[in-house]
């Protein structure tokens, strides 16, 4: 499918969401283009509620458990979050705001919402050995970091009844490297003005 297509795909699906009233919120790679540039994406990422599956103009759905789905709107992929994880509807219900997307009103999660679900990822990429998909979840959430002032602690909250407790220390660790990066690049950048000066 060439990128023509797939932003034709892309529109028709978020005008039938829009359309049918089918509560929906946008996440993955398309959610965090509408805050931070330069990640690419050829998919499209949403939480809904199992019922309104059959609601998807032409979804075929290919594999489903109890969380997550996957399937295509003619050539387009479509993964899924089900709201039956308390996290995603937790996410959807509290941490999303409508924008406007190529002609469509939709609902998209906040950077904090995003935030929750890759943390929410993690530790299942790393046990997968999906380290390179791992790193790539990571920079995300540092670069949402840098322009939502959520706390740690706050986070941390928010997941600790959905993570084990083993997890969670983990995801602890992982937020306070972020920040040490995050501090580096602070330091680069005042070192910069100072030499101008």
């Amino acid at each position: 499918m060439n990128d023509e297509s797939l932003l034709q795909q892309t529109r028709e699906l978020l005008g039938a969401l829009e359309g049918e009233s089918i509560p929906h919120v946008l996440v993955g790679g398309l959610a965090l283009l509408q805050y931070v540039e330069g990640r690419n994406t050829r998919d499209i990422d949403l939480i809904l509620a199992v019922s309104d599956l059959p609601r998807l103009p032409r979804f075929v759905l290919r594999e489903k458990n109890e969380w997550f789905g996957t399937g295509d709107c003619g050539p387009l992929r479509v993964d899924l979050l089900f709201t039956e994880n308390p996290l995603f509807a937790e996410v959807a219900a509290s941490h999303s705001i409508s924008k406007r997307f190529l002609d469509a009103t939709l609902r998209c999660a906040t950077p904090e919402g995003i935030i929750l679900l890759k943390l929410f990822a993690l530790p299942s990429l790393y046990r997968q050995g999906q380290v390179d998909r791992a790193d790539l979840y990571e920079t995300d959430i540092l670069q949402l970091l840098r322009i939502d002032p959520v706390t740690d602690e706050k986070l941390l909250t928010q997941l600790e009844s959905h993570v084990s407790e083993t997890d969670l220390k983990a995801l602890a660790e992982v937020l306070c490297d972020l920040r040490k990066r995050m501090g580096n690049s602070d330091r680069f950048r005042e070192s910069g003005r100072s030499a101008q000066s």
